[in-house]
């Protein structure tokens, strides 16, 4: 008898942080090695194209969930005026935004015109609201980002289902620490999800070190193993410019990334394990 594969989301982070990294997201959607971006409105590289160019790849069929990936920390900016902290006019680094978080030294109400302003500008950007909603550097976990996050989402997008970060049982390996603190931290965001009547994935993987050792290729089978329907593998495909290097310093691994997807071994893999890419639903509401 045959079996029905698992359906998943294969989420490529990041776009609009560089011409290169658009152009390798775009191209992987077109030839349906990924099923779903996720886009920084707060990114230099939007504009000019960049989000009608992503679009159109939806056009008559589609093929990709286009979410908005929310950003809170530096070398970006704040898009609404009168954010707090900044450090010289931009979000503070991940450490120090982490840190204030857990402190809850942050101030609701700057959060949550931020993010309503971010939302905003993707409506602007592509005449609908995200399919889904997520944060650069898993920064819609933190406390007090959590709650202003998981509200303005709420009241304006209601439809759009929100990226929690833990793993199934059968992914957890208890050496990954950073593994372990999405977990925990997903564990109130479910929470807090589930109280705003918000639907989540149901399982997580793609974290791994960015190290120059790293092996894409042997890593990427293991975040299959156990991954439920609907559940979700983060990743970060593209190509180097000059951009990418300035602002970011995940560079090289997302060209090994890319590489990958775009192998013959990529589809392989995905048969002998029983996936495939899940089949965008599509969200063309307005801003509530």
């Amino acid at each position: 008898m045959r079996t029905v594969p698992r359906q998943i989301w294969l989420c490529a982070d990041d776009y609009g942080i560089s011409l290169g990294v658009n152009s390798g997201i775009r191209e992987l959607i077109a030839r349906q090695r990924l099923n779903a971006t996720s886009v920084m409105v707060a990114a230099p590289h939007l504009g000019d194209g960049e989000a009608a160019a992503l679009d159109l790849l939806n056009a008559g069929e589609q093929r990709a969930a286009i979410g908005l990936h929310v950003t809170l920390t530096g070398p970006f900016k704040p898009m609404s005026e009168g954010f707090l902290p900044v450090r010289d006019g931009s979000f503070p680094p991940l450490a120090e935004m982490m840190r204030a978080a857990i402190a809850r030294r942050l101030q609701p109400e700057p959060l949550a015109i931020e993010i309503a302003t971010q939302l905003r500008a993707f409506l602007d950007a592509f005449g609908h609201l995200p399919d889904f909603v997520d944060g650069h550097q898993h920064v819609h976990l933190f406390p007090q980002v959590r709650d202003a996050f998981l509200k303005v989402v709420a009241e304006t997008a209601p439809n759009a289902w929100v990226r929690q970060c833990g793993r199934t049982n059968s992914l957890r390996r208890l050496h990954d620490r950073k593994a372990l603190v999405l977990d925990i931290l997903s564990m109130a965001f479910r929470r807090g999800a589930e109280r705003q009547g918000l639907a989540t994935n149901p399982a997580f993987a793609g974290a791994y070190a960015f190290t120059p050792k790293a092996n894409f290729a042997k890593i990427f089978p293991r975040f299959l193993t156990g991954l439920p329907d609907g559940g979700l593998i983060m990743c970060h495909p593209g190509f180097v410019d000059a951009e990418l290097e300035r602002l970011d310093s995940l560079t090289v691994l997302r060209e090994h990334e890319f590489a990958y997807f775009n192998s013959d071994a990529f589809p392989q893999l995905l048969a002998k394990h029983g996936v495939a890419l899940a089949r965008p639903a599509g969200n063309d509401g307005e801003a509530a």
